[in-house]
């Protein structure tokens, strides 16, 4: 598996602890989260199809 490039999520603030960042690792088609005030701890990964459920249901 190549390196994931992580990118802070829109959804993030720059002060608060709301602070996500995400990558996309293809061809696998799965979505990478961590904390991004603590890169080096627990990630969570979703498939893409449960991640863009997720997404939807959060941003209405």
């Amino acid at each position: 598996m190549t390196a994931l490039e992580w990118f802070k999520s829109s959804y993030s603030s720059n002060d608060g602890p709301e602070c996500v960042e995400v990558a996309i690792a293809t061809p696998a088609a799965t979505v990478h989260v961590r904390d991004s005030k603590n890169t080096h701890s627990a990630q969570l990964t979703f498939t893409d199809k449960s991640w863009a459920a997720f997404v939807e249901v959060y941003s209405a």
